[in-house]
């Protein structure tokens, strides 16, 4: 229904392109089967409900915060980079994890591993870990993981 949807909103509802787009739908479709197996990841609603709100939120607040830094005639910054070790599990979850830390201000991803994640953030202050575990349970709770402890 996503794909035949998002086909129709591209061809503006005429109907004289379904041919081409019943190939290119099946197609999409089985693309997102082979990229994304169905039941791999049981999502839910409401769990993205909180993380949009949330990372909405924090995104206001970082924001904020960094022009507040960027204006200010001396800038008190204490850059750092922290290992943090990931509860999710292997997988989407750190992926979105990283990405999601990537797109908050004052804060940026360096690199991901099996084991670690390395954050570089303009202020050391911050309380980066109490940050990365909320953003975790946010995607824990969308996605229905569980975190290691």
């Amino acid at each position: 229904m996503f794909f035949t949807g998002v086909w129709w909103i591209l061809i503006q509802g005429k109907t004289d392109t379904w041919f081409v787009g019943l190939i290119s739908i099946s197609l999409a479709l089985v693309t997102s089967f082979i990229l994304l197996p169905p039941n791999q990841y049981r999502f839910s609603f409401s769990g993205f409900a909180h993380f949009l709100i949330y990372f909405f939120a924090s995104s206001l607040k970082g924001g904020i915060a960094v022009a507040w830094m960027a204006i200010r005639p001396n800038p008190d910054l204490h850059p750092n980079i922290y290992k943090i070790t990931p509860r999710l599990p292997e997988g989407l979850g750190r992926v979105i994890l990283a990405n999601t830390i990537n797109l908050l201000p004052g804060s940026l991803s360096v690199e991901l591993t099996s084991s670690n994640l390395y954050v570089h953030v303009l202020d050391e202050r911050q309380s980066i870990e109490t940050e990365v575990r909320s953003i975790e349970e946010k995607i824990a709770h969308m996605l229905r993981l569980e975190l290691k402890n």
